[in-house]
């Protein structure tokens, strides 16, 4: 015979995991959608970065920090 609490707990934790299952999935492409933003954003601040460093420290005189600068903005 079949008692009625143990077959409404079992729907309940069958909500609960239903409700996880949705919340992980969430947090799963959220992560990843992040993830791949950030990485490539990331990217082309590095050259930037690296040319302006070389500037600063006299390894590249005016004239080649614009042309590479207008080269890195594709320009």
């Amino acid at each position: 015979m079949w008692a009625w609490d143990s077959v409404a707990g079992g729907w309940a934790w069958m909500g609960v995991m239903h409700l996880l299952w949705w919340v992980l999935l969430i947090v799963v492409v959220a992560a990843v959608f992040r993830w791949a933003t950030n990485s490539r954003a990331g990217a082309g601040d590095r050259p930037l970065e690296i040319l302006r460093e070389r500037f600063a420290r006299g390894e590249i005189d005016k004239g080649e920090y614009d042309d590479r600068l207008r080269h890195l903005r594709g320009g």
